[in-house]
């Protein structure tokens, strides 16, 4: 039950008029940004909530049981609030708020009346709106192990315990030239063979994107050099000479571990689970129908 400060329930009750929201953000890097609705920015506990950067609540839905309560925030892009460069480049994905109602004359009273997440994002010229979603989202969310035949780690991870820094798995390059928008040819990678990084992961050492990772889609050889392209552009322009680094790619498949990897002691998948092709299977009028017809079919069942 939400406990309200007994002054801060008096001015309620007599129809004060010296409400604003206030919003604070923390993004996952540590990264703590204060807005507010009011006129004039105000400090709470040593952060500014900024006013003027258009803050806007909308209603806020509630639900009894474990349905998803939510709300969604708008406002404007500025040089010193809110970049869209940030967004774009996922720094607020999943960041948490905090949703408080206080009394701008005495900010010492105040009410925490939500704590959510940052939603979708969208973008329109310097406008935005975001979606808070409550905690009962969390509930929702996929967790625990998935019975599939392909491995359910990530290359390098503790499960997986692939060392991502064996030279053998790591290169570093740089741009040589710009394909696309999201695709680049490299130098400093001529050692490695085609589809090496496919799946893996690129981090940018150095230009505007300097610190962003993106997966890589697809690691080609092309005419002696590397081009790599990438699952999604990079929200600033790619330029000749920016260097990064890039880790191995994995198709979670069990021949990939064994025989690229040597790890198939930490194979996390099921490589026996029978296919769809088991699945709708059906007898053959003219065979023994001991089940050994199995034997080859996909997934492996029955070998």
């Amino acid at each position: 039950m939400r406990s309200i400060p007994s002054a801060f329930q008096a001015k309620l009750d007599c129809g004060v008029t010296t409400l604003a929201h206030c919003w604070k953000l923390t993004r996952r890097d540590g990264a703590m940004q204060g807005f507010t609705d009011h006129d004039c920015n105000l400090v709470i506990d040593g952060l500014t909530y900024r006013a003027g950067t258009g803050f806007t609540s909308s209603e806020a839905t509630s639900r009894f049981g474990l349905s998803v309560d939510g709300a969604e925030i708008a406002g404007a892009l500025s040089d010193t609030a809110l970049l869209d460069s940030d967004l774009a480049a996922g720094r607020y994905d999943a960041a948490s708020v905090e949703t408080w109602l206080v009394d701008w004359s005495d900010v010492s009273l105040r009410i925490l009346t939500a704590r959510s997440t940052l939603g979708e994002v969208k973008r329109e010229g310097q406008a935005f709106s975001a979606e808070l979603r409550g905690l009962a989202d969390s509930l929702s969310q996929e967790c625990g192990r998935l019975f599939t035949a392909r491995c359910g780690a990530d290359l390098g991870d503790a499960r997986c315990t692939v060392d991502l820094s064996t030279p053998a798995l790591r290169g570093i390059g740089a741009v040589a030239s710009v394909a696309a928008t999201s695709a680049l040819v490299a130098s400093g990678l001529d050692a490695f063979a085609e589809g090496w990084f496919t799946g893996g992961k690129l981090t940018w050492s150095s230009g505007a994107n300097n610190g962003l990772s993106v997966e890589i889609k697809d690691h080609r050889v092309i005419l002696g050099h590397a081009r790599l392209s990438l699952w999604q552009a990079m929200p600033e322009l790619l330029v000749i000479g920016d260097t990064f680094v890039v880790t191995a790619g994995c198709d979670k498949q069990f021949d990939t571990c064994r025989d690229r990897f040597a790890n198939a002691v930490n194979f996390r998948g099921f490589p026996q689970i029978p296919g769809n092709d088991f699945l709708i299977a059906a007898p053959d009028a003219g065979g023994g129908n001991d089940g050994r017809s199995m034997a080859g079919s996909s997934g492996g069942w029955g070998s």
